[in-house]
């Protein structure tokens, strides 16, 4: 590679390599420009300041060498003496770079080689920002290739202008592909990277498939239908909830399709994963009944606190609500967003039975009154001892058996119980050394300080500050396909998670470590990004 070879040659390969990786041709003259600069400094000294400037059109090559102008020479390689300077280029000043010409040369088989190294890295990274440039603005779209090569389940796939990778996680089970395959995947990343793939796709991806319904259901690209969720379980079942702004138009029969060939379009293109289209439903109750289809349904008993639902299903319908390993009913959690528990109606009926004596036998050693008078109260909806301390004696006294009397009696003998309960757990508190002060913090009973003492520990304010709310109301979690309860300190209180944070912040501010102008800063953020969300 000799600089006085054809000039017009480097023109000509700059022009190929250009059209070949889709790049500017400038691009390409200034990494050739920097791998002669690099070949140079091989002879002239690697520390030598070389400047290349190639002329885009003649393919002419001028090397300059460029030195600094300084007072006090220190390295002859790149500084020259002011006067010097001055001699070559009168307006000189200290600080700036006198260029020297310097000869044509012949560059020799090592150097070469490191000049196309320089060429080869500076043209990929030009490709690779071509890549993401082009990209970027492409994430939520489905894209279509062909397999370009197979590595470990990693699927590489040419998308004609740049690369993209399915990763084996990302895949859909059992599909296998070979060079030359075209394949349709969903782009949800992209990345700007130094090395390894920038564009990530997926099959597995929820969107891939509300992607492939759009495409294939005219009403969906048009806004008239809209799919407001989908859970996967790729190549085996899904379920996509949709939901129609034109009440003529009835929406599972719109993605259905006549005799179900838009369906079965997307079914094909998942390699016949099965799919249930659900009409979604603003009553929550509504909705989860309709995701568990073809299950049929008795009752629903929903917790809007803990975000869960207990849904109660004919004895002979547990196995399809459930469904094979879990899957119908984790589909419908997923679609959701409810945690879902299922109940045959006999075990329903067990548990009610087993509460309705177990309450019944509080009020009877509680109140110290008989077996009768313990199950009526029970029936009658009384769920606590406070709630019967403490309602309005209207609601004792109406009950059939009951007159004022004897609502007085029973609410004096609640109270009664209460306070004596509530001085054995002050002095159980302060047994354990839990202060006084935990008193100011608002919704925490006795019984609570009794348990934060005894399970933590937890006895100063600044003890309680340092609780985090998953740590009072506990957490759940996902593992292999099943949900994992964590218990909280204060689980069997029922105590909720916006309560709990009230609790923990309290303690915080009264101990200093935040103020109430922070705390105001902290809900206005969130009352921010709540309506960014909404939009």
């Amino acid at each position: 590679m000799a600089v006085s070879a054809n000039r017009l040659e480097l023109v000509q390969i700059a022009d190929a390599v250009a059209r070949e990786k889709n790049i500017d041709r400038r691009i390409v003259i200034e990494a050739m420009a920097d791998a002669i600069s690099k070949a140079a400094r091989a002879r002239y000294g690697q520390e030598t300041n070389i400047r290349t400037d190639i002329n885009p059109q003649s393919g002419e090559i001028k090397l300059q060498r460029l030195l600094e102008v300084v007072e006090d020479v220190e390295d002859y390689h790149t500084q020259i003496q002011l006067g010097d300077a001055r001699e070559r280029q009168p307006d000189a000043e200290v600080g700036m770079f006198i260029a020297e010409q310097l000869p044509p040369m012949d560059f020799g088989r090592i150097a070469a080689q490191s000049a196309k190294q320089v060429i080869v890295q500076k043209v990929r990274e030009a490709e690779r920002d071509r890549q993401y440039e082009e990209f970027k603005d492409r994430v939520g779209e489905i894209v279509n290739g062909s397999v370009k090569r197979v590595e470990y389940g990693n699927v590489i796939v040419d998308l004609g202008r740049g690369e993209g990778i399915i990763r084996r996680d990302e895949g859909i089970p059992r599909e296998l592909y070979k060079y030359g395959d075209r394949i349709r995947a969903y782009v949800y990343d992209v990345r700007r990277e130094q090395r390894g793939p920038q564009v990530f796709l997926s099959r597995s991806h929820p969107q891939f498939m509300a992607k492939l319904f759009q495409m294939e259901v005219p009403e969906i690209y048009d806004g008239i239908i809209e799919i407001r969720a989908v859970a996967r379980d790729p190549g085996s079942r899904a379920k996509i909830a949709v939901i129609s702004r034109d009440s003529s138009i009835d929406p599972v029969g719109a993605c259905v399709g006549m005799r179900g060939s838009r369906v079965q379009a997307v079914v094909g293109e998942l390699s016949g994963e099965k799919i249930d289209i659900i009409p979604w439903s603003p009553d929550a109750a509504s909705f989860i009944v309709n995701a568990l289809q073809p299950a049929e349904v008795a009752k629903v008993v929903l917790d809007e606190d803990a975000n869960r639902i207990e849904v109660v299903v004919p004895d002979d319908q547990q196995s399809l609500a459930i469904g094979r390993r879990g899957q119908n009913v984790r589909l419908a959690s997923q679609l959701t967003g409810w945690a879902i528990d299922i109940l045959t109606e006999e075990k329903e009926s067990e548990r009610r039975q087993a509460e309705f004596q177990e309450r019944s036998e509080l009020f009877m050693e509680a109140l110290d009154v008989d077996e009768m008078v313990g199950q009526v109260l029970a029936s009658e909806g009384f769920t606590s001892i406070e709630e019967v301390a403490y309602v309005e004696p209207e609601e004792i006294s109406e009950i059939d058996g009951f007159d004022e009397e004897t609502a007085e009696e029973i609410q004096t003998r609640a109270r009664e119980y209460i306070e004596r309960i509530e001085g054995e757990l002050d002095e159980k508190r302060r047994e354990l050394g839990v202060e006084d002060e935990l008193r100011e913090i608002p919704g925490l009973t006795t019984a609570m300080m009794v348990a934060v003492g005894e399970k933590d520990e937890v006895k100063t304010m600044e003890d309680f500050a340092g609780y985090a709310v998953d740590d009072l109301t506990g957490w759940r979690e996902r593992k292999d396909g099943e949900t994992i309860v964590y218990e909280g300190t204060l689980s069997d209180f029922s105590v909720s998670a916006e309560e709990a944070e009230a609790m923990i912040m309290h303690a915080r501010q009264s101990v200093g470590w935040v103020t109430q102008e922070d705390e105001a800063e902290v809900e206005g953020e969130a009352e921010t990004e709540t309506e960014e969300a909404s939009v």
